[in-house]
């Protein structure tokens, strides 16, 4: 559990940010993030896997867990830890159990009904959001809140919980109040005049409060 926590960023090959995604998760490294997912939503697979290759290779040197989005075959050709699967992507147990051995597996929900139903797949994270407003990534939910994730965390009981849509600095001590494990965030790093240093403001600020809501 211990290793989805803290900040997610997530490298996207959306063209309205500066970098590409190699360039977005070397500075995530650099800032001292938990967890970089590789978020590609247009280029082809070949470009893909490349990018995936190079990032995994970023990570490990670094220590830092990766993530494919959405593809669990560009995830193990990678090596990566894990993959990120959405609603609209295939259900955990459909992915061949000798692959799930090789990958963890991160599901997105945006609905308690949603977040039940994967809580009883083979997951080692669960995803809810988006918390806050974005204008990152395309979604036909509106802000859930933190009210909203106050209740899937409850219903995940021992599952991690990663908070996603809206976060920056002035939102995340609430995440972490209302029991999200890991927070991920998109726009607030590639988005970033200095992605270096701002990946370093929020992990800085995410274990501050973590340590603050700690148990003593």
């Amino acid at each position: 559990m211990i290793a989805w926590s803290g900040l997610h960023v997530l490298a996207d090959d959306d063209r309205r940010w500066s970098k590409d995604p190699v360039a977005q998760a070397r500075d995530a490294v650099a800032g001292g993030a938990a967890v970089i997912q590789l978020r590609s939503k247009h280029a082809a697979d070949r470009v893909a896997l490349a990018w995936a290759r190079e990032i995994r290779s970023l990570t490990r040197e670094a220590d830092v867990r990766f993530v494919m989005n959405d593809r669990f075959d560009l995830a193990l050709l990678a090596e990566a830890d894990a993959v990120h699967l959405g609603q609209d992507d295939l259900s955990p147990a459909e992915i061949p159990e000798a692959m799930r051995a090789r990958l963890a597996i991160g599901r997105s929900s945006h609905t308690p009904e949603q977040a039940r139903a994967a809580l009883e797949e083979p997951i080692d994270y669960l995803a809810f959001g988006p918390v806050f407003g974005t204008e990152s990534k395309a979604s036909p939910y509106t802000a859930r809140g933190l009210d909203a994730l106050d209740e899937i965390v409850k219903l995940a009981g021992g599952c991690p919980v990663v908070a996603i849509g809206g976060i920056d600095e002035t939102n995340l001590p609430d995440l972490i109040r209302a029991g999200a494990r890991g927070a991920a965030v998109i726009s607030a790093v590639a988005g970033a005049s200095d992605p270096v240093v701002a990946v370093r403001r929020l992990v800085t600020s995410f274990a501050e409060r973590a340590d603050a809501e700690a148990p003593r």
